[in-house]
């Protein structure tokens, strides 16, 4: 029986996405492949923080007795755990709506192609995150119209490469495309502006609610 490494599982909104505003049961695994520099749940990456071994029938009757038809699986980095389709499976079969958060690092290629496919939420880490060299640029052939790709921005720099790739690649032809503030590096004004000089339709600014709602350290929010 597969067990998950479950360091948090609350209800709350979705902070960003296409799904921003809307309530998603969340289930954060244990675990990170990459190091970012400006890491929001660094708490939740090593190998070693607490958590509580959970099956994929134990989380799926959790997520039921919430009464939230959004879920989303979080991390760290879910994809780590091999067996995440088992959980996926289930939930989609309870007819649940089930999105993954992943750093882009990871081929999206087997759960693409699988019968339960999940909702990705992609990011693509830019030069400040100092994790850009692991990027699966691979995985973008495999988004569609009901995926995302997220872009964190600290700088100039950063914002140009994002245009590079989106450019590169017409992700604003195939998916979502948002970019969000560093919280506390960048003004968002900074980022509206650069989408007007470059006149990028389709994308979007994101700002992270959960952080304007709530206190942007805060956990289980």
């Amino acid at each position: 029986m597969n067990m998950f490494p479950v360091v948090e599982k609350f209800v709350s909104i979705n902070g960003e996405g296409a799904h921003a505003g809307e309530l998603a049961a969340f289930i954060r695994f244990r675990g990170c492949n990459l190091s970012c520099s400006y890491c929001d749940t660094r708490w939740a990456n090593s190998e070693n923080a607490p958590a509580d071994y959970k099956t994929a029938e134990e989380l799926s009757a959790w997520v039921a007795e919430t009464g939230v038809r959004n879920v989303t699986i979080t991390g760290g980095e879910p994809l780590l755990n091999r067996d995440c389709s088992e959980i996926i499976a289930l939930l989609m079969e309870q007819g649940c709506r089930v999105e993954i958060e992943t750093n882009g690092s990871i081929s999206l290629e087997k759960l693409a192609a699988s019968e339960y496919r999940p909702v990705f939420t992609m990011d693509y880490k830019l030069p400040s995150s100092g994790m850009e060299q692991f990027m699966c640029r691979d995985n973008f052939r495999l988004l569609d119209c009901h995926d995302t790709v997220k872009f964190v921005s600290g700088s100039t720099e950063d914002l140009e490469k994002a245009a590079e790739i989106i450019n590169t690649y017409r992700l604003d032809e195939r998916c979502h495309v948002y970019i969000s503030p560093v919280f506390g590096e960048i003004e968002p004004s900074e980022i509206v502006d650069f989408m007007e000089e470059r006149r990028m339709n389709n994308v979007r600014l994101q700002l992270q609610l959960h952080k304007f709602i709530w206190e942007p350290t805060r956990r289980g929010v």
